[in-house]
């Protein structure tokens, strides 16, 4: 497919030998319906800024209107405020990142008071992403954040369990399916859970998720990873270790959305590298009905418009009317 997007917002180009010509602009051409729903969420769209990647909207606020979004994943949040690790905190890798940032933020209670409003005016769905180091902290989150008005809790199961060893709430069947039945009593919102992807089988762990009571998956999560600074002798990052994104993961993350799309029935949310409306699409065709888009936030602030746009001109040019028209349409070899 050869394409000439113009600064105009315009596109030109061929497909299959036709020439095709789509005005984007800013807003959805023709009568695309962009909309998905996920446990009962209407999102206008189906592109939601990543956690960790996006802060609170504020910084980009400034350079698109966030309303233009489907949602937004805020930073990860905790009890209590958090300084994160110390520095260096991010290392660049070939196509992607390392990061080891430790869960820098505000707070729960700070995010409510400061953070929320400000969210809420922007014409978007909210989710509130948690973190803690026991179940018991998990599950005050959900109680505290059920009582505000965020539309749903996206729970990060690759934080360490401090009671049992430190091994990664999501790294197995007992710990993914042990989070989630506890949390689900006391979250009254639409709870996703977010996977690691450091699991021998992710179709298993997806399932256990289901069985005790997520409304959706959201994945991947990083990839665990280390650089080293060969002069030193030393690790890059100062906690040693971090998790990788950005373009590099992109092919393990379409593959585990497929394999989860596979096995469980509710929703998918696929993330894991995407840079375009192209990769978005790959990730839809797996079977996911909506993507986060992460890493590529930090090389371009209206990353998120750029996919949105990217995925208005697929479905223009093939003819579809609805994203659904794609969900899952993967036609193997």
């Amino acid at each position: 497919m050869a394409s000439s997007p113009g600064s105009n917002g315009k596109y030109n180009g061929k497909v299959n030998g036709k020439i095709v010509s789509l005005n984007l602009g800013s807003t959805n051409p023709g009568n695309i319906n962009l909309e998905v729903e996920i446990a009962g969420i209407k999102f206008k769209n189906p592109v939601i800024a990543a956690s960790g990647t996006y802060g609170f909207g504020r910084e980009f606020a400034e350079f698109i209107d966030l309303g233009r979004l489907g949602g937004i994943a805020v930073k990860g949040l905790t009890l209590k405020p958090r300084k994160g690790n110390r520095p260096p905190r991010i290392a660049e890798t070939p196509a992607g990142i390392l990061n080891s940032i430790g869960l820098q933020n505000p707070g729960v209670e700070g995010f409510i008071n400061d953070e929320l409003p400000f969210l809420r005016k922007c014409n978007t769905a909210i989710i509130a992403n948690i973190a803690g180091s026991t179940v018991e902290e998990y599950c005050e989150l959900a109680e505290i954040l059920s009582g505000t008005d965020v539309d749903a809790i996206e729970l990060n199961v690759s934080c360490p369990n401090v009671k049992e060893g430190c091994l990664a709430f999501g790294n197995t069947v007992k710990g993914i399916s042990g989070i989630t039945r506890e949390v689900r009593r006391y979250c009254k919102k639409p709870l996703i859970v977010k996977l690691t992807p450091n699991v021998t089988d992710i179709s298993e762990i997806a399932r256990a998720a289901e069985i005790n009571g997520a409304d959706a998956i959201s994945l991947i999560n990083t990839i665990t990873g280390m650089a080293i600074d060969v002069h030193k002798k030393k690790p890059i990052l100062a906690n040693n270790f971090g998790g990788l994104s950005g373009p590099a993961v992109k092919p393990i993350a379409v593959k585990m959305t497929y394999d989860v799309a596979q096995t469980v029935k509710i929703p998918v949310i696929g993330m894991g590298g995407i840079s375009s409306g192209e990769d978005a699409i790959e990730f839809i065709l797996a079977g996911a009905c909506a993507v986060m888009v992460g890493t590529w936030n930090f090389v371009y602030p209206d990353a998120c418009v750029k996919v949105l746009e990217g995925i208005i001109k697929y479905l223009g040019i093939y003819n579809h009317k609805s994203v659904y028209d794609l969900v899952g349409k993967l036609e193997l070899n």
